[in-house]
């Protein structure tokens, strides 16, 4: 796997904007030094070369690449623009948490049911950037605005261009782990109400099972199966309170075989039974 840093952003909350613009520096012009300025710096190169460093680490951005600074290090020029440079610029920042690790760390900020983990590249190459200059343009015309909707416009375009990074670095297989996780798990939320063994898993990604199974361990920190059946028991949750379905039907529709075993899972994990649960958030008890 590559060691190309990624930011990981647990999401709800999402990353909100803050502020943007595209600026231009003549030759002798040079990105700020500053430490611990409290958001995340995003910058993207049009044309030129911008020379950047981050504590130990050092790039110079040319056109087409994009970099995240972090708001808790420290940022400082490598040397001077030695031709006119023109970039744009992002702060960030999210009041979730969020981690920067290796490509071959999965790391401790895990989705669920509810929950995405955002990963972003800390450096990136777009081969044809224009998708990317013209969200930045977007993103730039709303920051301007004064209005009501401009506040929306700019949050929209800013997570539309997360969306794109997010998506961007996918197509590496170095960072297959992740990537066969996720289509594990999309694919078991789908289609819980049927009986997925490993095995059918295995043939629906053309992998091994265990190698499924093992990538799911480092982002999940669960197996397949656990996965599936804490999916099917949170649906189970949900119609219990949404509906006056017998269990009978709820064990049926979350893709248990037979109500007894239904019963027993989910007293052994949500610690009551389904009709001590149904009662207890609508108050009925509708067998």
């Amino acid at each position: 796997m590559s060691s190309e840093p990624l930011l990981t952003f647990l999401s709800p909350p999402l990353p909100y904007f803050i502020e943007s613009n595209r600026k231009t520096y003549l030759p002798g012009g040079e990105h700020p030094n500053r430490r611990n300025i409290g958001v995340f710096d995003l910058l993207f190169v049009h044309s030129g070369t911008l020379y950047v460093g981050e504590e130990t680490n050092s790039w110079a951005l040319g056109p087409g690449q994009m970099l995240i600074l972090r708001p808790d290090l420290w940022h400082y020029p490598i040397k001077p623009c030695t031709e006119e440079t023109v970039f744009d610029w992002v702060h960030f920042q999210t009041s979730g948490p969020w981690e920067e690790l290796d490509g071959n760390n999965c790391g401790t900020l895990r989705g669920d049911y509810y929950s995405y983990a955002i990963r972003l590249p800390k450096m990136m190459t777009f081969t044809y950037p224009d998708e990317v200059i013209a969200l930045f343009t977007k993103l730039h015309d709303a920051a301007m605005g004064t209005s009501h909707d401009a506040f929306w416009q700019r949050q929209q375009w800013f997570l539309h261009l997360l969306q794109l990074f997010d998506n961007g670095w996918r197509s590496d297989a170095a960072k297959a782990p992740i990537t066969v996780a996720e289509e594990a798990a999309a694919y078991l939320k789908l289609h819980f109400r049927a009986s997925v063994t490993n095995g059918k898993l295995g043939e629906v990604l053309g992998l091994h099972p265990n190698y499924i199974a093992r990538c799911m361990g480092e982002v999940f920190d669960c197996t397949p199966q656990q996965y599936l059946l804490s999916y099917r028991l949170d649906q189970a949750k949900l119609m219990l309170m949404k509906t006056n379905w017998p269990i009978s039907r709820i064990a049926d529709e979350t893709g248990f075989k037979q109500t007894p075993h239904f019963s027993r899972s989910f007293s052994e994990h949500i610690g009551i039974t389904p009709l001590l649960y149904r009662k207890r958030y609508t108050g009925t008890n509708v067998p």
